[in-house]
């Protein structure tokens, strides 16, 4: 087994595990999770294959199978099944034990910075993984000012997703600094938080706010 698989499961084990527990009984909004996990990994992947053939990232042959789909290696596909099960349970754990609220706040500067995040793509068109995540953050935000959705009105709902950049950090850390994935320094800007690109925070956000949007979509 690989190193990249290896850190698959790892991610995915203990919500396996605890997907039958019964007071949180996860294995009930499987559908839900099921279609979130879809229409959001199917852009991604595409986008994924598209950077890895056009060499914006690649992955260290010494740590992957030689297994490939859409010029990823497997592993790559598994990541995006292992983090939104992963994910939405530590989502659906985290409601469960916490009480409802609500907090009161000004959508609109969410605009204003989606329009700072459209400028600042362009000024970095050249370098295409910084554009490109800036742009899918700018449609982010637009989401979020346009449909306004009520579970990011929640004071917990802000938490978790600040709390998802632990998880998102020591997994990104094993895969830039061992190196699992190894960026193409003509595609960043080049700042790091440690061995993490900069627009890896981005991507982290995006990805899992569109989860979670498209799972509450559902759900409802």
């Amino acid at each position: 087994m690989s190193l990249y698989a290896i850190i698959n499961f790892g991610i995915i084990i203990i919500p396996l595990l605890l997907s039958f527990e019964s007071k949180l009984k996860y294995y009930k909004k499987l559908p839900q999770v099921l279609i979130a996990a879809v229409v959001v990994g199917i852009p991604f992947i595409i986008w994924d294959s598209f950077s890895t053939s056009n060499n914006i990232w690649s992955f260290n042959g010494n740590y992957v199978d030689t297994i490939r789909i859409l010029h990823l290696p497997f592993e790559e596909i598994f990541f995006f099944i292992s983090v939104p099960y992963s994910i939405l349970f530590l989502y659906e754990t985290y409601l469960f034990y916490t009480k409802e609220d609500s907090i009161t706040f000004n959508i609109y500067p969410i605009f204003i910075s989606s329009i700072i995040t459209l400028f600042t793509a362009i000024i970095f068109i050249e370098k295409n993984y910084t554009f490109t995540i800036l742009i899918i953050f700018t449609l982010v935000q637009l989401t979020i000012f346009f449909t306004k959705p009520k579970f990011i009105f929640r004071q917990k709902f802000i938490f978790f997703i600040l709390f998802t950049f632990v998880p998102f950090g020591v997994v990104n850390y094993f895969l830039t600094s061992i190196p699992i994935v190894t960026y193409n320094q003509e595609e960043i800007i080049g700042i790091r938080a440690i061995t993490i690109p900069l627009e890896d925070f981005v991507y982290s956000f995006s990805l899992i706010f569109s989860y979670l949007y498209f799972y509450e979509l559902v759900k409802r």
